[in-house]
């Protein structure tokens, strides 16, 4: 089983940086596909990164390829997302979850949790 947590979020100014952090509370993250998910202010939550459990393979949305990277430590049971030169549109409250990949997204099966605010200021 597995219960994701999020932490790290905070308030930057454009172009700084966050490292947010998802540990898992029940033991299954080293089986899983980890993934980031993002829902800005008055907008869809949408797919941001994922990790395949062995980290060989990690995925981007266009949106964040080259700033964002996304990393876990499966002894830890908690996986990472490194967000550089961050910008407003950033803005939004990062949440992890698990699931299979597809393509160039992951599918959450997992519960939501509370997420963590990102907000990026001018």
């Amino acid at each position: 089983q597995v219960q994701l947590v999020e932490s790290g979020g905070g308030s930057v100014q454009t172009g700084g940086s966050l490292r947010l952090s998802c540990a898992d509370k029940k033991g299954g993250f080293g089986y899983v596909v980890v993934g980031w998910f993002r829902q800005p202010p008055g907008k869809e939550r949408e797919f941001v990164a994922s990790i395949t459990y062995d980290s060989a393979q990690t995925y981007y949305a266009d949106s964040v390829k080259g700033r964002f990277t996304i990393s876990r430590d499966n002894a830890a049971k908690t996986g990472y997302l490194l967000m550089n030169n961050l910008k407003p549109d950033d803005t939004a409250v990062y949440y992890c979850n698990y699931g299979p990949q597809r393509g160039p997204t992951m599918i959450p099966v997992g519960s939501w949790g509370q997420g963590t605010q990102v907000s990026v200021s001018l």
